[in-house]
């Protein structure tokens, strides 16, 4: 029995350490819009009480989302990637700047034109960072690829 205690007091600390926090989900998905016109959707769903950074969040802030397309040549990017959600705007005292933020759900949207009537793939990354009022999660970096159909 003593030896059985003497494990599980080595082994608790290792347990809370392996929880992994994800409050972030993603989605990937394309939207037929007209005659080789598509909508690639980015689509982050935050955790209740967490929030995701905007692009333009300013220098000294914390790491806004960065999205990068991959080059394809049937793909023409049409206008800047868009950002549609509730984007909330205030001074954070932590960094010293107008934090720009989303909290619970922001789709970042980037129209796109497809050369022909070829069926592609659109392929790229995003990096992004999240916090809530305890603690803010390192910058992570997901690959993506959405279907052009």
């Amino acid at each position: 029995m003593r030896r059985l205690l003497f494990v599980l007091f080595i082994a608790l600390p290792f347990l809370g350490i392996s929880q992994v926090q994800k409050p972030v989900k993603w989605s990937f998905t394309s939207k037929k819009t007209a005659d080789n016109n598509f909508e690639i959707h980015l689509t982050a769903t935050v955790d209740n009480g967490w929030h995701i950074y905007s692009q333009t969040t300013p220098e000294g802030g914390p790491f806004p989302t960065s999205i990068q397309f991959s080059k394809n040549p049937l793909v023409i990017m049409s206008g800047e990637l868009k950002e549609v959600g509730k984007l909330e705007v205030h001074n954070e005292p932590l960094f010293g700047v107008e934090v720009k933020q989303y909290s619970n759900k922001v789709d970042f949207l980037q129209t796109i034109k497809v050369k022909g009537n070829a069926k592609t793939t659109v392929k790229g990354s995003v990096e992004f960072m999240v916090c809530n009022n305890k603690q803010c999660l390192p910058p992570e970096t997901l690959e993506f690829s959405v279907s052009l159909q």
